[in-house]
């Protein structure tokens, strides 16, 4: 029914979205632009000039080559276009070149690789059924899902002011996500290896992907009450899934593997040396537990509990390569965040084996594993939050506590990527972009599950109003106070804390869902 609804009169308003945000796009490409846009020219430079043995060992820059292989032939393939446009962008020596034509490369590359992104959002919809029908096009859930997903705040500065290219990668994982939907597994299993080869970091996703086609497509039936049916064991489904996942492992990382430089790939995809937080704190449990560290030591040495001779002076938010002791509070190991993270995934993968719901267990489990790592992962980055956010999309326009959810989660998590934009030029546009669609949210779903209670309570209404007089405090009063010269760092502080008890909150709240949730023996049976 949502593929008909699509076919039927979707085409039309879908292509206006995408061509309204991909317009929307090309006007920010005079915007600010982050380090990270030196960082893809120069691996723009690494892979067009040097040979593949020296991709990984090339140190010119401070910026290396640090994401696996498939996404440095991205950059390869990217090069022999961009030699058009400026050949000076490709020379290694030429660190933090940004002509004219490198800026409009660069950005035109975001925009037209977001293509793909455009694709996987199309098959999404399609996936959606239409129990909730509605004569108003505004009203169904395809179009709402068009646009919290087309047009999501997040999505559109990082990438298109901050500058990345999360929206062929999430183009990439939203694809399979479709696929496992459609009930192509194979094919969804192919393009979640292809993802984790273009960015490792989607393997904090990876147990649902992987009990969820076990439990779904290499056994191939439920006994009545719900329960795994043994014998229905596929061997050749196991084998099929297995020689995907070797064969995009070998030509990945086969050519490095015969030239004996598997572990300095391996070194640089995971730099352990890096500090536990990134330089502006992740609003996760982390950022909490760092401010009460320093809490703790304020009260310790104004109770003279502690002496001040001795307390490291070393920032806990290296963004390069520190390392940080806590004072008070026990230091934290990568091995102690990778065991949290275990720990904080299990209860999401058992629900799934054992209370398997089809397409919509594993959007739920794929979402609580990217929120239990962004909680407890090592060296997290803010923009980690969309790989919860997006995914979460499908969600909300199902059922009305996901929406919920959803609503306290993206508002929260895209806040909170507001210091990335740290220019003036840039605070009415991220101002009035996240008002637009976060006001989009909130009326859309509030219209979509208006005969159901309301989507908020009082105290999550609160919580997210206070962060307009956070915003101003930060953005207008702060800088004014002669505070800004002694403790720069308050609002980045007080944007993290304060955006981490909400994130915090609505990853604990899907999982009282999830694992309280009562399912229909007919629906386990299906």
């Amino acid at each position: 029914q949502g593929a008909r609804a699509m076919a039927a009169g979707g085409r039309g308003w879908f292509r206006a979205l995408a061509l309204g945000v991909s317009f929307l796009k090309c006007l920010l490409i005079p915007a600010y632009y982050s380090t990270d846009f030196e960082v893809h020219r120069n691996w723009l430079a690494i892979t067009h000039n040097l040979p593949v043995s020296q991709w990984y060992y090339e140190a010119t820059s401070e910026w290396t080559l640090d994401y696996p292989p498939f996404f440095a032939w991205f950059e390869y393939v990217l090069s022999h276009i961009a030699k058009y446009f400026d050949p000076q962008m490709l020379v290694v020596e030429n660190l933090n070149y940004a002509s004219r034509a490198t800026i409009f490369f660069q950005r035109l590359s975001v925009i037209f690789t977001d293509t793909l992104f455009i694709y996987a959002v199309h098959e999404c919809c399609r996936c959606i059924n239409g129990k909730r029908a509605a004569k108003d096009i505004l009203e169904k859930p395809t179009f709402i899902l068009a646009v919290l997903l087309l047009w999501n705040f997040g999505l559109l500065i990082v990438d298109h002011i901050h500058f990345q290219y999360n929206g062929f990668l999430f183009g990439l994982m939203l694809l399979s996500v479709a696929r496992l939907c459609q009930k192509r597994y194979l094919e969804g299993a192919f393009l979640f290896a292809v993802l984790l080869h273009f960015k490792h970091i989607y393997v904090y996703v990876a147990p649902a992907y992987g009990v969820y086609l076990l439990r779904s497509y290499c056994f191939t039936a439920n006994n009545a009450d719900g329960s795994l049916k043994w014998r229905s064991f596929s061997f050749l489904h196991v084998t099929l899934l297995g020689l995907i996942v070797c064969l995009v492992s070998a030509l990945s990382l086969g050519p490095f593997l015969v030239l004996g430089q598997l572990p300095q790939v391996i070194s640089r995809l995971f730099p352990f040396k890096r500090g536990l937080c990134h330089a502006y704190w992740a609003p996760n449990f982390w950022a909490l537990y760092n401010a009460m560290d320093k809490a703790l030591t304020i009260l310790g040495l104004k109770c003279n509990f502690l002496d001040a001779t001795k307390i490291p002076k070393a920032s806990m938010t290296g963004g390069l390569v520190q390392e940080f002791q806590h004072t008070v509070l026990p230091s934290v190991t990568p091995l102690a965040t990778l065991i949290c993270t275990f720990i904080a995934i299990l209860p999401s993968v058992f629900c799934l084996w054992f209370k398997p719901q089809g397409p919509r267990g594993f959007l739920q489990c794929l979402v609580l594993c990217a929120l239990s790592s962004f909680m407890f992962g090592w060296h997290v980055h803010e923009k980690a939050i969309l790989l919860a956010i997006l995914p979460l999309s499908l969600l909300s326009i199902q059922r009305a506590k996901d929406a919920g959810i959803y609503l306290i989660l993206a508002t929260t998590g895209h806040f909170s990527l507001f210091p990335l934009l740290f220019t003036t030029p840039e605070l009415p546009i991220k101002i009035l972009l996240m008002l637009l669609f976060t006001i989009y949210s909130f009326s859309s779903l509030k219209s979509l599950f208006r005969r159901e209670k309301p989507l908020l309570n009082w105290l999550e209404t609160i919580y997210l109003i206070q962060l307009v007089p956070l915003e101003i405090f930060c953005e207008i009063v702060f800088p004014l106070t002669p505070w800004k010269r002694h403790f720069p760092f308050v609002p980045l502080l007080l944007t993290s804390v304060y955006c981490a008890l909400g994130i915090t909150y609505a990853w604990l709240k899907l999982y009282v869902s999830v694992l309280t949730e009562r399912i229909p023996v007919r629906q386990k049976a299906e």
